[in-house]
């Protein structure tokens, strides 16, 4: 990582209340590196600049950890990253608390195969990558509500990732989904789905990512009961009939 870059998030992580060690700078800049190594071979991320990857990926990925902190103490739980793609926010989010029990949950095989990789490299333990879809995890009695919380910042709408990732939270735990400034809508059309679920929307954070003007929202899930057992449906359903 060049001076300049490792600047950039040294202070924006500084202006976001983080002051980053020296050994997670350098496990952050082995992880820019193998970002852009990788992503010439398969896309990992449309994002081409270190620059761009430190604040839009890096940067907005730790944004969710005071939120978290307010509602939860995040030593030493267990997350689960739904739809990580190339890590995030799971991976940053480890690199700031290597104490987490981190489980990254991607369907696409190439990523996951990056995503073993970057594991291995960067030397973080107590790290799981689960290659399948997120409607199968729910199933699964090993994953089934054990999670204290859930994140995700894809791109699905609230009624879709809910029922991806309230099954796999337990009773008490959080479901966190980074929006954008749609995230109103998304909220009201998400809201049914969100209680047929198990869960009860307790907070919206706005956060600021420094060095950008975008608009980026935390929803903050609580889990208040146990998920019907029906839910989540077979792979597909949740995506083709919303609830």
């Amino acid at each position: 990582m060049l001076k300049d870059d490792e600047n950039i998030l040294i202070n924006g992580a500084q202006k976001m209340g983080i002051n980053l060690r020296g050994e997670q700078v350098k496990k952050f800049s082995r992880y820019l590196e193998l970002l852009v190594q990788w992503n010439q071979k398969i896309n990992l991320t449309s994002l081409k600049t270190p620059q761009e990857i430190i604040i839009k990926h890096f940067l907005d990925s730790i944004s969710c950890i005071k939120v978290i902190n307010k509602y939860i103490d995040i030593e030493g739980i267990n997350i689960i990253d739904v739809g990580t793609g190339a890590g995030f926010p799971g991976m940053p989010i480890k690199i700031i608390y290597p104490s987490i029990k981190l489980s990254l949950l991607e369907a696409r095989k190439k990523k996951t195969i990056f995503l073993e990789k970057a594991v291995e490299e960067i030397n973080f333990q107590k790290v799981k990558i689960l290659n399948g879809r997120a409607e199968t995890f729910g199933k699964d009695v090993d994953y089934r509500e054990e999670y204290d919380v859930a994140i995700s910042r894809a791109v699905d709408s609230l009624n879709i990732l809910s029922e991806y990732c309230l099954p796999l939270v337990k009773v008490g735990g959080l479901f966190i989904a980074q929006k954008g400034r749609s995230y109103k809508e998304d909220t009201d059309k998400g809201f049914k789905a969100v209680q047929i679920l198990g869960g009860e929307l307790i907070g919206v954070k706005n956060v600021r990512i420094p060095f950008i003007n975008q608009e980026r929202y935390l929803l903050v899930i609580k889990k208040i009961k146990y998920t019907p057992s029906k839910y989540p449906r077979r792979e597909g359903f949740p995506h083709k009939r919303p609830l």
